[in-house]
């Protein structure tokens, strides 16, 4: 197992205290990503071919989720054997319950609005690993460093124009995004004509599942919606995003002038 030194300790946690994110070059097997990610691909077609899968529900926008199955632990075990585990441990002194996911960003999809990942008071640690080469081209993610150090009612961040601090992350196969729940961040457009996977590992999230969280749904992949829910109204506003996308940014003001409910992105 890799160690890091605890100088190189000391300097993630001052670069992630800073910035809300660290990256971790060539940490993930390329070739067991490769085939994870057939895999990912293969199944996605049989449940569009089959009509098991949801209408809407992110397919609109081009955002959805993703259990990878049983067969991506062997990525979690790099972040352990490459001493990521490690040094999100470091930066991240809380529980460590560990949910797996993964986004599956589609073709055409659209840039999605600025958000944090739940709720600001109650913070979990995100690792991303490329499963593909990801670049401005197929949906490398944005985020907006420093907005993790403090709560930001979306009037706030508006008004500081905190999208000023766009920074987009191209990652290479295999390279691991540790951030934390409470950085604004977003989605971006897949200009690609293939779909774009990334893993996905929450560590400290209210909804992680109890025992193995690798053998849920019986281990096997499976596609969940985002954001949207998969029925007519859900559609309908998923629609509206897609078409209107300042809509949406009106109501998240209008809201956030009322109130903050407790920390909400």
């Amino acid at each position: 197992m890799h160690m890091f030194s605890k100088s190189e300790l000391e300097v993630f946690s001052r670069t992630f205290e800073d910035q809300g994110y660290l990256i971790f070059k060539n940490v993930v097997p390329k070739d067991q990503l490769a085939q994870l990610k057939q895999r990912i691909f293969d199944e996605f077609e049989e449940s569009s071919r089959s009509g098991s899968l949801f209408s809407g529900g992110g397919q609109i926008s081009g955002h959805l989720n993703c259990f990878p199955g049983s067969g991506s632990r062997f990525a979690y075990e790099a972040l352990e054997e490459r001493g990521v585990l490690e040094v999100i441990k470091q930066v991240y002194p809380k529980p460590m319950a560990l949910r797996v996911s993964s986004n599956f960003n589609m073709p055409n999809s659209v840039a999605q609005h600025y958000h944090m990942d739940g709720v600001f008071a109650e913070d979990f640690m995100i690792a991303n690993v490329a499963v593909i080469d990801t670049d401005l081209v197929n949906g490398a993610i944005d985020v907006l460093p420093r907005t993790h150090q403090r709560f930001y009612e979306f009037w706030r961040y508006a008004a500081e124009r905190l999208y000023k601090r766009t920074t987009r992350l191209p990652l290479d196969a295999g390279d691991v995004l540790v951030r934390t729940s409470r950085l604004w961040h977003r989605g971006m457009p897949n200009k690609s004509a293939s779909p774009r996977p990334m893993l996905a590992f929450t560590f400290g999230e209210k909804v992680a599942p109890k025992g193995d969280p690798f053998a849920i749904n019986g281990g096997k992949i499976n596609f969940d919606p985002n954001w949207f829910k998969p029925t007519v109204l859900g559609r309908l506003r998923e629609k509206t995003f897609v078409t209107a996308p300042i809509t949406y940014s009106a109501y998240r003001f209008v809201r956030s002038l009322a109130s903050p409910k407790g920390y909400d992105s």
